[in-house]
C-alpha cells in the first residue's frame, strides 16, 4: 500500500510538472506577437502623421491654385481690356490723321499754310506736332500695357502649371501612404487576431492544467484515505485537510470588443430634400466651364466650388478646397444621390447609378461622368 501510495504521487507530481511547463513556450509567442503589433502601431502611427503632414499641404497647394487661378482670370480680363483700348486708340489715331492731312480747308496743314504770320505758323505747327505725339505716346503706353498683360498671364500660367504638377506629385504621394497604412492596418488586426488567440490557447491549457492538478490531488487524497467512508477521516479519525495549492479556475477571458467606427461611417441618410436640391443645383451647371478657382455659377467653376455651390443651394455650408469638404462630413458607406465622391484633389457630386457631376479640368466642361471615389462624404 505504501509503493502504491509513493507511485500515485509521483505520478501526479510528474503531470502537475508538465502542465505547468506548458505556458512556458505559450508566453514568449504571446509576448513576441505584441511586440510586432505595437512596432507595427508605432509605424501606421507615423504613417498617419506623414499623411496628415501631407493632406495639410495639399490643402496649402490647392488654396495657392485657386488664388492663382483667379490672378489668372483677372488678368485675362485685363488683357482683353488693354488690347480693347489699344485697338480703339489705333482707330482714333488713324481718323485725327486722315483729318489733318486729308481734309482739304480746316486741315492741319491748311491752317498752317494760312496763318497770318511767322509766328502763328510755328505755333500751329508745334500743335501739330504735339497731337501726333500724343497720339504717339498714347498708343506705346497701351502697346507695352498689353505686352506687360501678356507677359503676366505667361508666367502667371507657368506657376499654375508648376502647382499641378506639384498636385500630382502630393497624389500620387498621398495614394502610397493610404496603400502603406491599409496594409500595415491589416496586419496590425492580424498580429491582434493571433494575440487573441494565443490568449485563448493558453487560457484553455491552464484550465487543463488546473483539471489534471485537481484531479492529482483527488486521487491522492482517495489513496490516502485506504477506503474510508464518506466523513472524510482517515484510520485515525482525523479529518482530511484540503489542498491549499489547489488553485481557482480562473475566468475565461472574454474577447475584447470590437471599437466603434468614430468616422462616421454609417448608412443612414439625412435630409432627402436637401439631398435633391443639390443634386438639381450640379444638373444646372452642366456645360459651365471649368476654371481654376472659379466659383461663379454659370459662368465658371472649379470642381470644389461646383460642390460648394450646389451645397450652399440647400442651405449648407461646407468648405471650398477637397480636404476641407473629406473632413468637414459624414464618411458613409451607402452614397446616395447629393454626397460629395471624393478622390485625392478631387470632388465631384454623386447622382446615383453609378455616376457624378464634375468639373473636370481646365479646358473641359462641367459633366456627367462615371462615378470615382475613395470617399463619399455626407453633409444632408
Amino acid at each position: 500500500m505504501k509503493m502504491k501510495r509513493v507511485r500515485n504521487m509521483f505520478v501526479a507530481t510528474a503531470l502537475t510538472c508538465s502542465m505547468i511547463a506548458v505556458p512556458v513556450f505559450a508566453a514568449p509567442n504571446a509576448s513576441s506577437l505584441e511586440d510586432q503589433k505595437k512596432a507595427a502601431e508605432n509605424e501606421v502611427s507615423s504613417l498617419q502623421s506623414q499623411l496628415s503632414t501631407l493632406m495639410s499641404k495639399m490643402t496649402d497647394l490647392q488654396n495657392q491654385l485657386i488664388t492663382k487661378g483667379e490672378e489668372i482670370t483677372k488678368a485675362e480680363a485685363q488683357l482683353e481690356e488693354a488690347e480693347a483700348k489699344e485697338k480703339q486708340q489705333y482707330e482714333d489715331m488713324k481718323l485725327r490723321i486722315k483729318y489733318m492731312y486729308e481734309e482739304g480747308d480746316g486741315s492741319a496743314m491748311e491752317r498752317i499754310l494760312s496763318s497770318g504770320s511767322i509766328a502763328e505758323m510755328l505755333s500751329q505747327a508745334e500743335y501739330v506736332q504735339k497731337v501726333h505725339s500724343y497720339d504717339r505716346n498714347m498708343l506705346n503706353e497701351y502697346v507695352d500695357t498689353v505686352n506687360e498683360v501678356k507677359e503676366l498671364k505667361t508666367t502667371l500660367e507657368e506657376d499654375m502649371n508648376k502647382l499641378e504638377d506639384m498636385q500630382t506629385e502630393y497624389e500620387a504621394q498621398q495614394t502610397e501612404l493610404s496603400v502603406t497604412i491599409e496594409s500595415k492596418s491589416a496586419e496590425v488586426e492580424d498580429l491582434d487576431a493571433q494575440i487573441q488567440e494565443a490568449a485563448r490557447k493558453a487560457a484553455e491549457e491552464e484550465r487543463e492544467r488546473q483539471r489534471i492538478a485537481q484531479e492529482a490531488a483527488k486521487n491522492e487524497n482517495a489513496n490516502n484515505g485506504g477506503g474510508n467512508n464518506g466523513g472524510g477521516t482517515n484510520n485515525g479519525g482525523e479529518s482530511t485537510p484540503s489542498n491549499p495549492n489547489t488553485p481557482s479556475t480562473p475566468d475565461t477571458p472574454s474577447t475584447p470588443e470590437t471599437p466603434s467606427n468614430p468616422g462616421g461611417n454609417g448608412g443612414s441618410a439625412g435630409n432627402t430634400s436637401a439631398a435633391q436640391t443639390i443634386v438639381n443645383a450640379a444638373w444646372t451647371q452642366i456645360g459651365v466651364p471649368y476654371v481654376w478657382g472659379g466659383t461663379t455659377p454659370y459662368v465658371g467653376l472649379d470642381c470644389s466650388g461646383l460642390t460648394q455651390w450646389c451645397h450652399a443651394q440647400a442651405g449648407i455650408s461646407i468648405g471650398r478646397v477637397d480636404t476641407d469638404q473629406l473632413y468637414g462630413g459624414q464618411r458613409v458607406s451607402d452614397p446616395q444621390p447629393g454626397d460629395i465622391a471624393w478622390t485625392p484633389g478631387h470632388v465631384a457630386i454623386y447622382i446615383g447609378n453609378g455616376q457624378m457631376i464634375e468639373a473636370q479640368q481646365p479646358g473641359t466642361t462641367i459633366c456627367v461622368s462615371s462615378v470615382r471615389a475613395s470617399v463619399y462624404v455626407r453633409y444632408w
